[in-house]
């Protein structure tokens, strides 16, 4: 239903939950490397448990090589904290790219300035810097599963 990229993420427990939740709502994982972790490393694994195999998985060599063959579209919504536009004002559509960057680094600036209209963040305290991956990931992609539920409820 909804693309998930991943821009280089580095903890192996957050990208197996992501995977698990692409799994339970029928949505794809892109992961762009580098990535800091091996995609076999036993915490990917247990966090994603016996969901693994079942991921929809495209693994990209370089962002670049992503949008060589995905390229870059009005579809493509980027996950930041250098944005005010909250992710619930954007209208999602069936087939969307829901871009969250590195837990270290988020996704790289050259990105979010060629789209600033896709660029979305989670309102947020000021006490805090941002929220981890995985939690990032599932409020938005239920956002766009909200939006979309009477398609989303077709393919149950």
């Amino acid at each position: 239903m909804f693309n998930i990229v991943l821009v280089t993420p580095q903890i192996p427990n957050n990208t197996g939950a992501i995977g698990r939740l692409c799994v339970n709502t029928n949505s794809t994982l892109h992961l762009i490397k580098p990535l800091g972790f091996d995609i076999d490393e036993k915490a990917v694994r247990r966090a994603g448990l016996d969901y693994w195999h079942k991921i929809d998985l495209h693994v990209w060599e370089s962002i670049d090589e992503f949008f060589l063959y995905n390229p870059l579209s009005k579809r493509f919504f980027f996950a930041t904290t250098k944005t005010t536009k909250p992710y619930f004002t954007h209208t999602f559509q069936e087939g969307d790219y829901l871009f969250f960057g590195s837990e270290t680094s988020g996704i790289p600036a050259h990105i979010l300035e060629n789209s600033p209209e896709q660029c979305m963040t989670i309102p947020m305290t000021k006490e805090g810097r941002s929220l981890n991956l995985a939690i990032s990931t599932g409020i938005i992609l239920y956002e766009a599963i909200k939006q979309n539920f009477d398609t989303y409820q077709e393919q149950m």
